[in-house]
């Protein structure tokens, strides 16, 4: 763990140290970038891609022939998010009944053409009507995100636990109603199969499928996203609980591509000096390498996606080797990169900013600069900084730049490395 000698030195450094370098923007899968590639490797990226353009002019020609040229009906409002009325904490009882049918319902007719779900909307509302949009025409930052028209964005995505929310609830209230339920079981296995043509060649998956471009096509460690997918494959390969019902085929090509995830964690774990460190909050659709995503946020080593990954790794029951070794590589970056002896607050005049005292900490920066591992702050301009408190006073108060969320990983992880100690 860091010395209080760091914060101090964040807080004390002069304006000009902390416009360090103005970042590049992710870049997309596209077919230029396939070109590029060994040829051996080509063929199933451009097939991937073929894929994705498919699917998203069948979404919209789907949408169109709806409305038949009539006016498109009043848009599904931006809801909560993460998505409303799909809770999973209900006795089992209730999904059997009339009040977790309506929500199922919900679902089954807001899900595109190509099986996935929009996020941000609640599902204890009515159902979609002919000719409405997928998915919330009004999702912040989306004109700024992409080119075209803001209204065709996130038409199918995993940030915000969209499509993995909507796929778990659809199986409890199969599961209540033993197994049948057809237009739920259909719409259900429409998800599972979205979620395995999203997957990429190398086993990640983007934020956004069928891609949108720009920083949604990178493997989206950010908010867990991909890591919710994997356990959600484990769970659906495993045909236990609420899975009980899915067929061993399918079954069976969920588990292999929890498996490819897996793999594609692993191999996007960044290593610094020959030593492995902790991952991206995205990485990079073709390296793996850790990228930016959106204006503020710069390719970095990023503390609380790393937390996740490290907490799904851990889950896994029989770790391989290269699991346990990757493990304990993470862990014991996280605990060397804590910082101690401040807080951050979020209350004043000026917005949040970092505070000494005495006792504070462990706290983790969200970001760390690839080679040095020194925290850094990003802004909209794309400046990076090394001083939270010259970050303009919106980003300051609208995003979470310091956490302790790793300090229960670490917990956790004590008590699994006696169980799995390193590999001799």
């Amino acid at each position: 763990m860091r010395a209080l000698i760091l914060p101090l030195a964040l807080l004390a450094q002069p304006a000009f140290a902390q416009d360090l370098v103005r970042f590049t923007p992710a870049q997309p899968l596209t077919e230029a970038r396939i070109a590029a590639l060994p040829p051996a490797q080509q063929a199933p990226w451009r097939a991937y891609l073929a894929r994705s353009q498919r699917l998203m002019t069948a979404d919209k020609a789907a949408l169109a022939a709806e409305r038949a040229g009539a006016p498109a009906p009043e848009a599904v409002p931006h809801g909560r998010s993460g998505g409303g009325g799909m809770s999973l904490d209900k006795p089992a009882a209730w999904y059997g009944g009339a009040e977790a049918r309506l929500v199922a319902d919900n679902i089954v007719s807001f899900q595109t053409p190509a099986g996935g779900w929009g996020k941000n909307q609640d599902r204890d509302g009515p159902p979609r009507r002919r000719g409405q949009a997928y998915t919330a025409t009004d999702v912040p930052g989306a004109a700024r995100d992409i080119a075209g028209p803001a209204n065709w964005a996130f038409v199918g995505t995993i940030d915000n636990n969209a499509t993995i929310s909507e796929l778990r609830f659809l199986a409890r209230v199969i599961a209540a109603a033993s197994g049948q339920g057809t237009s739920y079981r259909a719409a259900f296995v429409r998800g599972v199969a979205y979620l395995l043509a999203a997957q990429y060649p190398n086993g990640g998956w983007p934020q956004v499928f069928p891609l949108m471009g720009g920083y949604h096509d990178a493997v989206t460690f950010n908010d867990d996203a991909v890591a919710q997918v994997i356990e959600l494959l484990r769970d659906i390969g495993a045909r236990t609980g609420d899975f009980a019902f899915v067929d061993a085929a399918l079954a069976d090509r969920a588990r292999a591509a929890a498996v490819r995830g897996y793999d594609a964690v692993l191999a996007a774990q960044v290593r610094v000096g020959g030593r492995l460190t902790i991952w991206g909050q995205q990485h990079d659709v073709l390296t793996l390498a850790p990228t930016a995503a959106r204006n503020f946020e710069p390719a970095a080593l990023s503390s609380e996606e790393s937390a996740g990954l490290l907490a799904l790794l851990m889950r896994v029951p029989d770790p391989s080797p290269r699991m346990v070794a990757a493990v304990h590589a993470g862990a014991t970056w996280l605990r060397e990169h804590a910082v101690s002896g401040v807080v951050w607050v979020r209350e004043g005049p000026q917005g949040p900013h970092l505070e000494q005292r005495a006792g504070a900490g462990p706290l983790w920066p969200r970001f760390y600069d690839i080679a040095t591992a020194t925290p850094i702050f990003g802004d909209r301009d794309r400046l990076v900084r090394t001083d939270v408190n010259t970050v303009s006073l919106e980003r300051r108060k609208g995003y979470k730049w310091w956490g302790t969320g790793p300090a229960a990983v670490l917990a956790r992880y004590d008590r699994w490395a006696k169980a799995h100690p390193l590999p001799q």
